[in-house]
């Protein structure tokens, strides 16, 4: 009987151990943060930015609790870094808690993208730019890429329900047609990508007030690098090597873009440099001039001419088709058999 006893005493030892093993400490957070809706915030409702590197005392819980669902977004990398870590944490863990929250996020990406295939930055929240379809960040790719690894079960997302997947094909098919239809045309030629698009007219739209209807490179590289992961179809093709051919195109030579301490102050510093190439953050619509925005709503078509604060709180130039001019594209047309 003191057997039967002992025995029983360490099967429930080894059961609670197991228990213990199970859980993630990143996962069992975000399992705390995550909205009702399903989805994520950047912020809490006290406008304090989500870090889940904090421990969770009594009083950041109530802030954590007292957060609607209006805070729910993919601006960010919110939402699909979580899904992202919580399917991570199942694979390792098998703790079921972590599929079912990890399928509820993606279950709200699948509930906020449009008939027409964007994403809004936010969901349910649709104030002021909130509800347009927005590339800005790589927010939409970002829930692209999420769908396409539930698709295809890559990544670690084959644990997910086979209805869940089905449903994410058919969403990356309508992202990819909506990718397609906003490529900004310059005299019928296809470019790059606006920032972000009215979700009704599919037109290129202005957001916060620094950012004007305009091209966007570092966007556009992330869309480019998403098409690239897809079957190629005549629509892809010619998509990627217009975009590429627009980026070779716009170049800036002989110049590069620093971040530097100047009187004690950090400062962003372009300057002549031979051996650099880079290209603006931000592209004039129809002459492809590099702009720039200002807190004031204002454009500037000299960089020198923005306010201080906004010269030096925005990265407005950078290498961001460099990789993907000398590595990536070379890649993906060798792979597929295809010329130039």
């Amino acid at each position: 009987m003191k057997l039967n006893i002992c025995t029983f005493a360490l099967g429930l030892f080894v059961v609670n151990l197991s228990a213990q093993v199970k859980k993630d400490t990143l996962a069992e957070k975000i399992l705390l943060y995550q909205l009702p809706i399903g989805g994520w915030g950047k912020q809490l409702e006290d406008k304090s930015v989500v870090n889940y590197s904090l421990p969770v005392d009594k009083n950041l819980l109530r802030k954590i609790k007292s957060t609607g669902d209006d805070h729910a977004t993919i601006d960010n990398n919110a939402t699909s870094r979580e899904i992202s870590a919580l399917i991570k944490a199942y694979s390792e863990t098998k703790n079921a808690d972590y599929l079912k929250a990890a399928e509820r996020g993606i279950r709200y990406l699948l509930t906020m993208q449009y008939e027409n295939g964007g994403f809004p930055q936010y969901y349910p929240n649709k104030s002021l730019y909130r509800k347009q379809i927005t590339y800005n960040d790589n927010a939409m790719i970002n829930a692209l890429n999420i769908l396409y690894n539930v698709a295809e079960g890559k990544n670690e997302f084959n644990a997910v329900d086979e209805k869940i997947k089905e449903k994410a094909k058919n969403a990356v098919k309508k992202g990819i047609e909506c990718i397609l239809k906003t490529q900004v045309l310059q005299k019928g030629n296809p470019t790059i990508w606006a920032d972000q698009y009215d979700e009704m007219t599919l037109q290129p739209d202005k957001a916060r007030a620094f950012e004007p209807i305009s091209l966007a490179t570092a966007e556009s590289v992330g869309i480019v690098r998403f098409l690239m992961t897809q079957p190629v179809t005549p629509e892809i093709e010619k998509s990627v090597k217009s975009a590429v051919k627009w980026f070779r195109d716009n170049d800036i030579e002989g110049y590069s873009y620093d971040v530097a301490k100047q009187n004690g102050k950090t400062v962003r510093v372009l300057a002549e440099d031979k051996s650099s190439v880079i290209w603006a953050r931000f592209y004039d619509i129809h002459d492809n001039r590099p702009l720039f925005g200002d807190r004031d709503g204002s454009v500037k078509y000299n960089y020198n001419e923005v306010s201080e604060e906004r010269r030096n709180g925005y990265s407005w130039f950078g290498d961001f088709a460099k990789k993907l001019l000398d590595k990536e594209y070379p890649k993906w047309l060798y792979k597929n058999q295809l010329s130039e």
